[in-house]
């Protein structure tokens, strides 16, 4: 069975507007996936301990996540205040809690048990990709961030390097996948919502596009991508039936509330009601 560990960010999606939360996160999520996807996954991070903790223990104890290096703390859960737009998803401020961590060696160790080890560029922890990366084959998830020296430092390090396509155009992404390939990554995947994937190794690039339905709701559908197309990889399946594969959760994600599910009621306890104000009389928001 394939063996991936994801590290780094999670948080609790606040809908307001339904009054509910969500385990959430790039890592998080990415964690989840992989489960559902047929492989055997762990996540290593840090939440608080407050209900909100407990939503995240308890969804990913329910997916079969090994949570042998999640870390309890001291001090609130990450959060994040999500409004929609025709069901993309507008964020309208965040609180990181306890998420942001140190890596021990305990961990490093715990790692190196994986073939392939997923972070993402929100964890704040770039210190020690080259050194996961020694032992675990690397996938990182770009998102948005686009400043050239960032890609250089971590892209010698991917197995997988994976970038949101939101707001370019095909000239912009060219050079983007040009710069990661040449750097040193090994595939890249380049997410574009409705406008479908592309996978791209050398020379060769793969296509997909979006499966058509009526969205819910945004929220996890690059992570699912994310998930699928490196699980694909590690099995050795053929690209274009990855993305197919990829393409096809994707969607599913797209038709319930929510990353991964798991609804419960939002616990506004680590919430201050100066954010609470804002986020309920916050304008209509950039879809991300």
């Amino acid at each position: 069975m394939v063996k991936i560990a994801a590290m780094g960010d999670n948080v609790v999606d606040c809908y307001l507007a339904r009054g509910e939360m969500y385990p959430g996160g790039n890592s998080l999520n990415v964690a989840v996936f992989v489960s559902r996807f047929g492989g055997q996954s762990a996540y290593v991070g840090a939440i608080g301990r407050d209900r909100a903790g407990d939503l995240i223990c308890t969804a990913l104890a329910s997916e079969r996540v090994d949570v042998t290096r999640l870390r309890r703390l001291e001090g609130p859960t990450a959060y994040c205040l999500i409004g929609h737009h025709n069901a993309d998803r507008i964020f309208l401020d965040f609180d990181l809690g306890v998420s942001m961590f140190t890596p021990t060696h305990e961990d490093l160790d715990f790692l190196s048990g994986f073939q392939a080890v997923h972070v993402g560029q929100s964890s704040g922890l770039d210190p020690w990709v080259a050194l996961v990366s020694g032992n675990s084959l690397l996938s990182y998830d770009f998102s948005t961030r686009r400043e050239p020296d960032h890609r250089r430092k971590i892209a010698p390090y991917c197995y997988l390097a994976s970038v949101s396509g939101d707001g370019l155009d095909d000239k912009e992404l060219a050079a983007i996948v040009s710069e990661l390939l040449a750097s040193g990554s090994k595939w890249v995947l380049v997410t574009r919502g409705r406008a479908g994937a592309v996978l791209h190794r050398d020379f060769v690039s793969y296509h997909t596009p979006a499966r058509l339905v009526e969205p819910v709701d945004t929220l996890g559908a690059g992570d699912t991508f994310i998930a699928r197309t490196l699980l694909g990889l590690l099995r050795e399946e053929a690209p274009q039936d990855i993305l197919r594969h990829a393409a096809e959760a994707a969607a599913a994600t797209c038709q319930y509330y929510g990353a991964i599910g798991h609804a419960s009621a939002i616990d506004i306890g680590n919430m201050t009601p100066e954010i609470l104000r804002g986020a309920r009389h916050a304008p209509p928001g950039k879809a991300v």
